[in-house]
């Protein structure tokens, strides 16, 4: 019962730290949005600064889970076509699961805050997909399935205008079908540019 508890708090938590920031959240109104009085919050959480850092926890594991990671790479594609397969994949993972959205939406607003925040957006908007991608392109280029070049620039190439069409669907979700295409277009162009086996 004490973790079913614990979670509902995260899961409220995320909620509230999405749509008012850190700052703007308090712990009474998280009790009252639960149910519990404030020391109902604080028998699981010392501190709202202990339900932030468990919050962030959670959403690594979640995130790798679901996403992956350069920890946790999905399979190297075969083909060009399972590049695109792949990429579409995560794509729709990363603008329709609700809890992955509120997560980039409080790295967005915390990363200027917290520094911890702040390693997790770069990771997570930059770095992280950069290094997925240079290994699975390295290993495409390994089994011939990509052109030789330097994976890692490639892999800044691709994912810097997905990474920004899936912030653009943050900021105007009415254009999230758009821009899910303009991906699609962009990952079936990449691998006609550097696919050896795309036709």
């Amino acid at each position: 019962m004490a973790n079913v508890t614990k979670e509902r708090i995260l899961e409220a938590a995320l909620q509230m730290f999405s749509q008012n920031g850190y700052a703007g959240t308090n712990i009474r109104e998280l009790s009252a949005s639960l149910g519990l009085v404030k020391s109902g919050v604080y028998k699981h959480y010392e501190s709202k600064e202990a339900i932030w850092n468990a919050l962030l926890d959670q959403m690594i594991a979640y995130y790798g889970e679901r996403f992956g990671s350069p920890e946790h790479l999905p399979p190297v594609p075969e083909t060009a076509d399972e590049l695109v397969a792949l990429t579409m994949r995560m794509v729709n993972i990363t603008v329709h699961d609700e809890k992955i959205i509120m997560t980039r939406k409080v790295l967005t607003l915390e990363q200027y805050r917290d520094k911890r925040a702040c390693e997790l957006a770069t990771k997570h908007f930059l770095t992280g997909l950069t290094e997925m991608f240079t290994r699975i392109f390295a290993g495409m280029m390994e089994k011939g399935v990509l052109y030789k070049d330097d994976p890692e620039m490639l892999a800044f190439a691709y994912t810097a205008p997905i990474s920004a069409l899936i912030h653009l669907c943050d900021r105007e979700p009415e254009k999230t079908e758009e821009a899910i295409a303009m991906v699609e277009a962009f990952s079936r162009h990449f691998v006609r540019t550097y696919g050896r086996n795309a036709e």
